[in-house]
């Protein structure tokens, strides 16, 4: 089957077409499939519940709040940073070691990036193993490569088989293909430490991502799934039996995102609701003037 058609209707013109490909997978099979599952691309911040499982396995004294916010790309809304804030604390760390960088677009400083949580999170695995803090994103370091062994194990790939590259962040990120990153997912809550993290984002789904924000909304709609976005389109989510989903639009934009992620979930058998099948465009009068929906 080909790629999921979504397309943007303005009025009866259609303006825009995205392609998506998607793939749900469980024990080593395909369940569902449109488009390439050979289509690789870098995880980006889908990675964070992988990256989490080095830290999980570290320390087990974080609670689930500390733990979903390592796992987030958050929003800076007040309980995330404060979550943030507890991890530092807990590490313990300070704000001035995050080496997240700077965000376009918000208040700057590293503590309101997105991945600020993360970057919390290899702190403390640098205190837990007694590494060096400082570097501690460039690939020769230990938490880099402890990063790339947990990706290898998740996906049952080669660890030197895996492209690699630098994320907004400034942390290395892989690249797999959609069946290995599906894969992934499927296996998320059975791999040690796993369950752990997925305890933590399905208790605490809005400091994943936040209001509005696919995944969190994803989590909140499907009690036990756990759903994770990543950058240029990207969508990667699971449930407790072993199902493993992922989602890659093909031009890296997160507009058909929703309509796409309704059409899978509804060949799975799980309704996502009118709020995912259909996304209403308004202009700056809070005009409905056109939609955006998978294709008939």
């Amino acid at each position: 089957m080909g790629p999921i058609e979504v397309v943007v209707r303005r009025g009866s013109v259609v303006e825009a077409r995205h392609r998506v490909h998607a793939l749900a997978w469980r024990d080593g099979a395909v369940v569902e499939q449109a488009g390439d599952r050979g289509l690789v691309s870098f995880l980006r911040s889908s990675s964070k519940p992988i990256q989490a499982l080095p830290l999980v396995r570290a320390r087990d004294d974080l609670d689930l709040r500390e733990l979903a916010i390592a796992c987030a790309s958050h929003q800076a809304e007040p309980a995330q940073l404060d979550a943030v804030r507890h991890l530092l604390a807990h590490a313990p760390a300070r704000e001035r070691e995050l080496e997240c960088g700077i965000q376009e677009g918000r208040p700057p400083d590293p503590l309101h990036h997105n991945c600020s949580g993360k970057h919390a999170g290899m702190l403390a695995l640098c205190r837990a193993r007694g590494w060096r803090s400082e570097g501690y994103r460039h690939g020769a370091h230990r938490v880099q490569r402890a990063m790339a062994a947990a990706h290898a194990e998740a996906a049952g790939v080669d660890e030197d088989s895996m492209p690699t590259a630098i994320d907004g962040c400034g942390v290395v990120t892989f690249a797999l293909s959609l069946e290995r990153t599906a894969d992934a997912f499927s296996r998320l809550a059975g791999l040690p430490g796993g369950e752990r993290i997925v305890e933590a984002m399905t208790a605490h789904p809005e400091l994943v991502g936040g209001a509005g924000q696919a995944d969190t909304e994803l989590m909140r709609t499907l009690p036990g799934w756990v759903a994770k976005g990543g950058a240029e389109g990207l969508m990667c989510a699971s449930d407790a039996g072993g199902l493993g989903v992922a989602l890659k639009v093909e031009d890296g934009t997160h507009r058909p995102m929703r309509p796409a992620l309704h059409a899978v979930f509804g060949r799975l058998g799980l309704d996502l609701g009118d709020e995912f099948a259909r996304v209403t465009l308004r202009n700056g009068h809070g005009e409905a003037v056109g939609e955006v929906v998978c294709a008939s």
